[in-house]
């Protein structure tokens, strides 16, 4: 069973920069996206930054300009850049990986332990 694993959350001051990292434990084949989530505690989990395969970025607007998502698909890497960090981000960040299968078949989805940030203002 592949596992996504993360780390770099932690404790910071508002202001502040964070790097999360996520790798597969082994190697996912077709990747169609990676992306970072979070659940602050009482609230949905939302999107926070979404990568396709082609490079392209989507931002939640609360996080646009601030955080920057990047990755390599050959490697099973992502990375979000927090910068500028705000108390209202202070919540468990999950990495996420869609994988593409077979046509006529929805799309594979791998998810990580999640790391809490927090940010104290």
């Amino acid at each position: 069973q592949v596992q996504l694993v993360e780390s770099g959350g932690g404790l910071v001051q508002a202001g502040g920069s964070l790097r999360l990292s996520c790798a597969a434990s082994d190697y996912i084949v077709n990747l169609n996206a990676m992306a970072w989530y979070r659940q602050a505690p009482g609230n949905q989990r939302e999107l926070v930054a979404w990568l396709t395969s082609g490079g392209i970025t989507t931002y939640a607007d609360s996080v646009k300009g601030r955080f920057t998502i990047s990755g390599d698909n050959a490697k099973n890497t992502v990375y979000l850049q927090m910068n500028s960090l705000k108390s209202e981000d202070t919540a468990v960040y999950y990495c996420y990986f869609d994988q593409l299968r077979r046509p006529g078949y929805s799309t594979r989805a791998y998810w990580g332990q999640g790391t809490q940030v927090t940010v104290s203002s």
